[in-house]
């Protein structure tokens, strides 16, 4: 007998690490950044594959939102469920804020000097990958 209070916009999400499965449940929506700009994804979504981009990670549990910080990885988009294979990716409790704004400031001082021995597309997504620390903490 199914169960009359089921939720038929539900999908399921899976993220997983190299070290752990770091999130699995079933969601109302998920939205991050991808390399081509940011998504938001609901049950249905056309199927397909999109790199990550460093930013916050929001899913959607009926009215409840969690965050964490999504660094980078790879996601496969299928109509009834989300893999999410992540590099990096850290609750907001798993975040040191000072380090996170150190680290920010540190990367924005390389991209303001911009000698020869900095590496400017390194210090630009080390700034995003702090950006994204900060961000989900707020």
């Amino acid at each position: 007998m199914a169960e009359s209070n089921t939720n038929e916009n539900l999908f399921a999400l899976q993220i997983i690490t190299p070290e752990r499965i770091f999130y699995e449940g079933q969601v109302d929506m998920v939205e991050f950044n991808t390399s081509e700009g940011e998504i938001g994804i609901y049950k249905n979504h056309v199927p397909m594959t999109v790199i990550v981009a460093p930013g916050v990670l929001s899913i959607w549990e009926g009215e409840t939102e969690k965050k964490a910080a999504l660094h980078s990885g790879f996601v496969e988009i299928l109509p009834e469920k989300v893999t999410i294979l992540a590099e990096l990716i850290e609750w907001p409790n798993e975040i040191d804020e000072s380090r996170a704004e150190s680290a920010a400031d540190r990367a924005r001082a390389r991209i303001a000097a911009r000698g020869d021995d900095v590496d400017i597309d390194r210090a630009q997504i080390a700034l995003m990958r702090s950006v994204a620390r900060i961000n989900a903490l707020h």
